[in-house]
């Protein structure tokens, strides 16, 4: 079946008049970095043309397009110690997938390789983003108007807006979407018909009408209400998953549980199962015993619901993942965030997804927007937890809520970005931080207010918090404001 299509895949190209600017033909020619560069340049000439996929293929002549055969055998090529296709992958950046397709036609070796279009952003290969000018290789940052087209190209296309399966009976649509959970977060009755079920979804961009009772769904429709996300190839790898560890190291693993159902329907079960994960502390009162979680469930909500609406969804073979330890919880989702991790509490969000988005609030799966890390922040305050932490990695965004423990068991760090935290907090609420309401924020007792005040030198030290009135020479008075204020 696969050779089949490779092979009807082939005819359609080789009837092309001329090699155009989304497929390249080769021989024999198959140097490493050249491919990779074709990989960048034919994958973001896709996206520009509005082409489905972009083909490299060896075995064609290019001037012909007759089949003559190859001698390039890509699974048998390796570059050092690793075989080609991995190579190529770790050095395309964002992931781009492509699929390479070895078969004969008519005794001569063919090689197919089938490059999705670039989304969100150009693909480079190494530092360099390339394109197709005419039947030419050339460097994107070469040809600015090209560049200006391809940018205004991808603003157009987004992840939830391509197509998770295409031309699928209703009844088969039906089957695979979680349709009674999309009514019931909506608050609304389930129609009465099938057809009227599937215009509904229809109509919030889940699916797409193709006549005789032939329907496309979405990648917005999947990844949000799939029964199984296995089902659709395009976002099977997306599963959020929870991982349990026993000490404060993933040394040792206790549990490990990857979802199946799609965000929006299997979110309430998701906060259910991490809530369970996650240690509890037995409270005194004056007549009784009571478990409390040591995290607060609405900063947990936040911080799963935002690692699921801001990932991109570009990069492959990793979804949002949730990792509990002894003394926090690590929460990671693919891609950097498209503003500064100083300004998630002040800046309105961006987020890649915004269809996405819209829906998880509109579902009251997440907070209005701007408003989810604010209460992630006055969360933490409230419980009297560490500040929680935002990092960055290459291809990641991690989000660290810690568990409780005291001032003395703090670093310098912890105290500053506690204090930057509790700023920028008090400033967006329309108060301004002082000796005082730091005290509170740290359970610093009075007396010990020049704890306080250290903590709150070492951050304007950082340049993360400034006095709010610089001619104020009053430390008794003094207020301060975060840098940006």
């Amino acid at each position: 079946m696969v050779r089949a299509q490779s092979i009807e895949t082939l005819n359609s190209l080789v009837r092309l008049p001329h090699e155009t600017e989304w497929v390249e033909f080769k021989h024999n020619d198959s140097e490493p970095e050249e491919i990779g560069e074709y990989l960048s340049a034919l994958s973001n000439a896709a996206t520009l043309h509005e082409e489905n996929a972009a083909y490299l293929v060896w075995g064609v002549e290019s001037g012909t397009h007759r089949v003559v055969g190859t001698d390039f055998r890509p699974r048998q090529r390796k570059i050092g110690n690793e075989d080609l296709e991995p190579w190529l992958a770790r050095h395309l950046h964002p992931d781009v997938h492509f699929r390479i397709d070895e078969f004969s036609v008519d005794s001569k070796a063919v090689v197919l390789f089938s490059i999705k279009p670039c989304s969100h952003t150009p693909v480079r290969w190494k530092d360099h983003a390339f394109i197709r000018v005419g039947s030419y290789k050339k460097k994107l940052k070469d040809y600015p108007e090209k560049e200006r087209a391809l940018w205004a190209r991808l603003s157009q296309t987004t992840f939830e807006k391509e197509l998770a399966a295409r031309a699928l009976a209703g009844e088969d649509v039906l089957a695979r979407l979680d349709y009674p959970a999309f009514f019931e977060m909506l608050d609304q009755h389930i129609p009465s018909s099938r057809a009227a079920i599937l215009s509904r979804l229809e109509k919030e961009c889940m699916t797409q009408s193709l006549g005789d009772d032939r329907w496309n769904v979405t990648n917005l429709g999947a990844i949000l209400f799939a029964r199984k996300l296995a089902d659709f190839e395009a976002v099977a790898r997306k599963a959020i998953r929870v991982i349990v560890y026993k000490g404060k190291d993933r040394t040792e693993t206790i549990k490990e549980q990857e979802g199946s159902r799609g965000y929006a329907a299997g979110f309430e079960g998701l906060i259910s199962y991490i809530s369970d994960q996650l240690p509890g502390s037995e409270e005194i009162g004056q007549a009784l015993r009571r478990e409390a979680r040591a995290y607060p469930e609405i900063a947990v909500r936040e911080l799963v619901a935002n690692a699921i609406i801001h990932q991109d969804f570009s990069i492959r073979g990793t979804g949002p993942t949730i990792e509990v330890f002894m003394n926090r919880i690590e929460i990671t989702n693919p891609g950097k965030p498209l503003i500064d991790t100083l300004r998630f509490i002040d800046e309105p969000p961006r987020s890649r997804n915004e269809a996405l988005a819209a829906f998880m609030r509109r579902a009251k799966i997440c907070e209005e927007r701007g408003s989810g890390i604010d209460k992630v922040i006055f969360q933490a305050e409230l419980y009297q937890l560490p500040a929680p932490e935002f990092r960055v990695t290459e291809h990641h965004t991690i989000a660290i809520l810690y568990a409780r423990r005291p001032l003395r068991g703090m670093d310098r760090q912890d105290r500053i970005r506690a204090c930057y935290q509790h700023a920028a907090l008090q400033y967006v609420s329309r108060q301004a931080m002082t000796n005082t309401s730091l005290r509170k924020r740290l359970g610093i007792e009075e007396r010990n207010y020049a704890t306080a005040s250290r903590v709150i030198a070492d951050t304007i030290e950082e340049g993360l918090v400034k006095p709010r009135d610089p001619t104020n020479t009053s430390r008794k008075h003094a207020s301060y404001v975060p840098f940006w204020a």
